[in-house]
């Protein structure tokens, strides 16, 4: 992926504030941070998204992500933190290359996280509950 600018930091073309790497993930800095500690969980090897990646590197990166959330709360003394994972355009993913924030909350921090939501009635939730299930 010649034109990935994860692929090309996680190859040390493009340097980049990492915390950790092992051989599988480097976390880096955001370099456009939400809040101060917004870190990156990146794959070494490159998977466009979540669907992409397989099974054992899905278990690892929320093994990672909780160890290394729990640093950031040590080191930073945030309030708690999120970890969010996007997937298509849509939804907010911007790199088209599997990565997940670590974004760490403070009191007062100015961001917000919200989903919107909805009233769906008991009968919409079946009928959706029926096209779900497996």
């Amino acid at each position: 992926m010649s034109e990935c600018i994860f692929c090309k930091i996680v190859q040390g073309e493009i340097p980049s504030k990492t915390l950790y790497e092992d051989k599988k993930f480097r976390v880096i800095l955001d370099v456009r941070p939400a809040t101060r500690g917004h870190a990156l969980i990146l794959t070494k090897q490159h998977y466009s998204n979540v669907f992409e990646l397989p099974d054992d590197s899905t278990g690892e990166v929320f093994i990672l992500a909780k160890r290394m959330a729990g640093v950031i709360q040590d080191k930073l003394k945030c309030d708690g933190f999120n970890l969010m994972q996007n997937n298509g355009e849509v939804a907010g993913q911007t790199q088209n290359h599997f990565h997940m924030h670590i974004i760490p909350r403070y009191s007062n921090d100015g961001q917000e996280i919200s989903l919107a939501t909805g009233e769906p009635t008991p009968e919409e939730l079946e009928a959706v509950r029926q096209e779900i299930l497996c």
